[in-house]
This record gives structure tokens, sequence and C-alpha cells, in this order.
């Protein structure tokens, strides 16, 4: 399961979205999540997916690599699904015991499958496509902007880049760990919820041992290299946008009226409930 995780890592490919702008690349993202929440039909969310789609075309990223970040947020995705399903008010449809399955509810699951499913591969195509470096910076600039810790920008920066960049190391050491436990007779999968997490116990422990000795190594790493944060901090890549930004940039602003546009659509569709 923790090989599954694909947030953090980079995949090196010659693509137009590897060539933007790490700042182009952060700006949309976030544009991008605040879109899937604007959205209440069908129709935006075909929207929404085309361009997905041509996004994961253009990054030249395996659809087999992509879908693999979500093999580890299934559970999640499915309780969110049930809770949706089960938990809405509305026009019953069918009865299950105390559990009443109504129109609204099929709809709103529907809806909320979906925008995790988007919102996670968008996130994750930003990471794949950005190597560390870039994304520090890209973050550094965006931060800088933020009133009231413009101050500590590079800082933050580079702790958000680190901590992405440990993510696939420390899921590696969980998986070696698991293993290591598992060949002396450690038991992860049998008995109910409680006694599986008892069981996590033995792995918490060498795993916080293991995150803090990689700290601390990591720290007198920078230390030895005189690395005194962002103050006169000088880059051998200095950031440039580039034509390929403003067109991007221009995409999002017609994205973004689309599937604002999309809110106001009332062609019939099945699931065509508001959320």
């Amino acid at each position: 399961m923790f090989k599954d995780i694909t947030i953090g890592q980079y995949y090196p490919a010659d693509s137009i979205i590897h060539r933007l702008d790490p700042r182009t690349k952060i700006i949309f993202t976030f544009a991008y999540i605040i879109l899937l929440f604007v959205l209440n039909n069908l129709w935006g969310y075909l929207a929404a997916f085309i361009f997905l789609a041509a996004v994961i075309l253009m990054s030249k990223i395996p659809l087999g690599y992509i879908f693999k970040g979500l093999k580890a947020l299934v559970l999640i995705i499915l309780l969110t699904v049930v809770l949706n399903l089960f938990m809405t008010p509305g026009t019953p449809v069918a009865s299950f015991g105390p559990f009443t399955l109504t129109a609204e509810g099929i709809c709103n699951s529907t809806y909320m499958a979906l925008r995790l499913i988007f919102l996670i591969i968008g996130t994750n195509i930003m990471t794949l496509t950005t190597s560390p470096i870039d994304l520090t910076d890209g973050m550094e600039f965006c931060i800088k902007g933020i009133p009231f810790v413009r101050r500590y920008a590079h800082e933050l920066s580079m702790m958000m880049s680190i901590a992405l960049r440990f993510i696939p190391t420390l899921m590696e050491e969980t998986d070696k760990i698991m293993k290591a436990q598992k060949a002396r007779g450690a038991d992860f999968e049998s008995g109910n919820l409680i006694s599986r997490a008892k069981a996590l116990v033995p792995i918490l422990v060498p795993l916080f041992v293991s995150a803090f000795r990689r700290a601390d190594e990591l720290a007198t790493a920078m230390e030895a290299r005189c690395y005194r944060g962002g103050e006169n901090r000088t880059r051998m890549n200095q950031l440039r946008f580039t034509k390929a930004d403003a067109i991007t940039f221009i995409v999002l602003l017609a994205f973004t009226g689309l599937l604002i546009y999309s809110r106001f659509i009332t062609w019939p569709l099945p699931f065509s409930f508001s959320v």
C-alpha cells in the first residue's frame, strides 16, 4: 500500500507541463482546487474531467502511475460515498433497515467522489511534474504575496518542500519496518480494528526514531554547507515566466469562466440535483 503513495514524488519527463514555471503550476493548482467546490452539476464535472484528461495527456505521465496514488485513499473515498448515500435527506429510493437511500444522496455521493478523485489527481500532477527545488522556489514566491507571513516565506516553503520530499522516504521506511516485523511473527491483518491499531505500535516507535534521525542528519548537512536561510540567497536557475505561462493563465481564466457558467446550465442530465 505504501508504494502506491505518489504524493511528493517527481516523475521526470519532457512535456509542456514540466517546462511551465513552478509559480504558474502552484497558482493553477490552487485555483483548480477552489473551482472544484464551485461545481454543482454534471456539466461542470464533465468539463473538469475533459480539462484534467488534457493536462494528463500533455504531462506525458503514464496513467497507471497517476491512478496508483488513488489506491491508498480508496477507503476514504468509499467512506465519504457511503456517508453521503445514507446521511443525505431527500426523496427516498430504497431502505436497508434503519438506513434510507435517497436520490439526493446518490447525487451528492457521486459528486463528492468525483470531487475527491479530481482533487487528488490534480495535486499529484503538480508534484509529479515539479522538482523539489523548483517547488520550493515557487512556494517562496507565492508565500511572499501573503501578508503577515512574507517575512518567513523561505523557511515555510523550505519546510513544505522537505515534508513533501520525505513522504516517499518515510513510506518506504514504514514498508521495510513492517516486513521486518512480519518476519519476526508480527500480525497486522487479523483481529478487530482495535487489535490492528495496537499492532501498529511496534511500527510507530522505530518509524519516529528513524524520522528524527533523518531530520538531525539533514540539519547537520545543511549547517555544514553554511545554510543560512533565504537572506541574500542566490539561485542557480532564476524563475522566468514564458509565453507558455501566459497562455496557461489565459486558459485558467477561460476554464474559470466555463465552470462558473456551468452552474447556471439547466440542460437535463441524470443526477442533476444541486449540492
